[in-house]
């Protein structure tokens, strides 16, 4: 484990927890508030029940006259000890606040920002890191993990989702670090069992990643056969997670056979097939790769180079590749067959983000059988302006409302940027303009990123 924490991957993390942690997202957004009211709840009155936010969102659950959480409950569950502190930092306005209170929002604020910090920028710094680590061994190219690091957590949404609540990142962080561990679990335990925990929390994060995550666990299960007790170390960490869930649903609603989802009101959708999950259609699936509207391609151009690398990858190392591209092909096919596909308020198509790291794989080897230095220089444009693209959008909005035709134009550009309408630590709390917070962000990640850079071995 020592080697994990060398030089270049402190760096790495310092460079992607602080681009994270420093933007924001809108306390109030449904998907935030419901699971900020939650764990708000949990630690004010050890309750489930908030009963006193139900106008204030419209992401809920009814059962039995009480309003409770819709959502699987571990980003709620994780975001506990940073509440806990909020609790201790920040004064509440008094109730009933309304969506347009300015000081109830700041209170907020303050809480979203602090889970944010020790849960989704926490998780996304440790999963870059882990991709790192992973690319390295796989290609025996520093650049290119690096390069595949640095695609996945700042040249993709990910960084945007990252300063949310919303389980869409943490899931994609717990993929990959599910696949990491099972790559460097070779007779141990303690890799064994990351791993089943890893794919055990992103399931209690977002119920559906059971789907995608069942792929990495039989991809798993053939590389812990033997010694079987691998296996067993492995389903051990993912049944751990068993207890919270089991603890909140009987804090909630006194039986561990119940879901939020059974009770959401107002999404008439979701009464369709299995909570909303009908049949992958065509239509959708394209508009989440290349329509103008939700197309992951638009906001992360970088990921044109993935199916390359994956491929390059199989060469090498069959069953990763193909474990990665089945595991991603699966959340595309998920999010094409829900209902509310688009994701409503959405800055790409968000429900896909899961997909991210597994297609981030093969970047490394990607960039390492690059042999002219005019083909390295072009892949580092794209991830250039992929970074530049979800600076844009971490700063400014990453769920953007649904009726704009282009986001990335316009509100991202044209509006939020031209009118100065960002989300920083500065901007938030201190006072500071907009554009100030980010010329600050600036001037801590771009030496960070040239340490970051030269810190790197030299290759052959």
């Amino acid at each position: 484990m020592a080697s994990l924490f060398t030089k270049p991957r402190l760096l790495l993390f310092a460079l992607v927890w602080l681009s994270c942690a420093w933007f924001g997202s809108w306390a109030l957004n449904p998907n935030n508030s419901t699971r900020m009211f939650a764990a708000i709840a949990l630690v004010e009155h050890h309750s489930a029940e908030i009963d006193e936010y139900r106008d204030l969102t419209i992401d809920k659950a009814e059962f039995g006259g009480h309003v409770y959480l819709d959502k699987a409950p571990g980003m709620t569950l994780l975001a506990l000890p940073a509440t806990a502190i909020a609790e201790r930092v920040s004064t509440k306005p008094p109730l009933p606040p309304t969506v347009w209170d300015k000081p109830f929002e700041q209170w907020v604020t303050v809480h979203l920002r602090l889970a944010v910090a020790l849960v989704s920028a926490l998780l996304t710094a440790l999963a870059a890191v882990a991709l790192y680590d992973l690319g390295l061994r796989t290609s025996g190219s520093a650049g290119g993990a690096l390069f595949a690091s640095l695609a996945f957590a700042l040249g993709t949404p990910m960084w945007g989702w990252s300063t949310t609540l919303f389980g869409h990142a943490p899931v994609a962080d717990l993929f990959v670090i599910a696949v990491w561990a099972l790559w460097r679990s070779d007779g141990r335990f303690r890799f064994a069992g990351i791993a089943g925990a890893a794919l055990g929390l992103a399931v209690l994060i977002e119920f559906q990643a059971v789907l995608a995550g069942s792929v990495i666990a039989l991809w798993g299960a053939f590389r812990l056969r033997k010694p079987r007790p691998l296996i067993a170390a492995a389903l051990a960490g993912a049944a751990v997670l068993l207890v919270p869930l089991i603890g909140y649903n009987m804090l909630a609603f006194g039986t561990p056979f119940r879901l939020g989802y059974q009770g959401v009101s107002g999404f008439p959708g979701m009464n369709e097939g299995l909570f909303g999950l009908t049949s992958p259609k065509f239509a959708a699936l394209s508009e989440i790769i290349v329509g103008l509207r939700r197309g992951i391609l638009w906001v992360a151009p970088v990921l044109l180079l993935t199916p390359f690398g994956l491929w390059q990858l199989a060469r090498r190392e069959r069953g990763l590749a193909l474990t990665a591209a089945s595991a991603a092909v699966v959340v595309l096919l998920v999010n094409a067959a829900y209902v509310y596909w688009d994701g409503g308020h959405s800055t790409g198509p968000r429900h896909s983000v899961p997909a991210i790291g597994l297609l981030a794989i093969g970047l490394a080897t990607f960039w390492a059988n690059r042999i002219y230095w005019w083909e390295r220089a072009f892949a580092a444009a794209i991830l250039c302006v992929s970074i530049a693209i979800n600076l844009a959008i971490a700063a400014a909005n990453i769920t953007a409302p649904d009726t704009y035709a282009f986001p990335l134009w316009d509100p991202i550009l044209k509006t939020d940027w031209a009118g100065g309408t960002l989300r920083t630590l500065p901007s938030d709390f201190l006072g500071w303009t907009p554009f100030a917070g980010v010329a600050l962000y600036l001037v801590l990640a771009i030496p960070l990123a040239v340490l970051l850079v030269r810190a790197q071995p030299k290759e052959a």
